[in-house]
């Protein structure tokens, strides 16, 4: 029993999360020092409320006076935009076609040089049924190479 008066204390608990990577308990070391606090949070949301509200407020008033420009000029705007969209397109198209060549070419390199690529092998697995139904064939043409269909 304890005496009147004094006050029995518990154990700290510890309710963090334990990871066993060592750089990722950093990592979450370091988020956990830069996060932001309550009060910085409502500073946060006191700024931008209002940014926000005058934003928007000034791209409705560009819509409501340079709207009957926009009408206007619309024959002139949509060719232009028109094809500013397919070189956009054509060139985005052009980049992805490149990274993608270089992406095969780099993995048939390291497949030739004996890295063995992600995938090589599904690829020799499909080569080695190629080369058999090949050899199958020539056995059959070799066994029954005299006949022939006449239509």
């Amino acid at each position: 029993m304890m005496p009147k008066g004094e006050i029995q204390e518990r154990p700290h608990q510890n309710h963090s999360i334990n990871f066993s990577n060592s750089t990722t308990s950093a990592f979450l070391r370091k988020l956990k020092d830069y996060a932001p606090n309550s009060s910085q949070l409502v500073g946060l949301l006191t700024l931008l409320i209002p940014a926000g509200s005058i934003l928007l407020l000034l791209t409705v008033l560009c819509i409501i006076f340079f709207s009957p420009l926009i009408l206007f000029t619309s024959p002139i705007w949509f060719p232009i935009g028109t094809f500013l969209f397919v070189v956009t397109v054509g060139f985005m198209s052009l980049c992805g076609f490149g990274v993608a060549l270089v992406a095969g070419l780099s993995w048939l390199y390291r497949y030739f040089r004996g890295m063995h690529p992600p995938g090589s092998d599904r690829f020799d697995c499909a080569r080695s049924r190629i080369d058999d139904t090949v050899s199958h064939v020539k056995d059959y043409e070799t066994q029954y190479g005299g006949y022939r269909v006449i239509a």
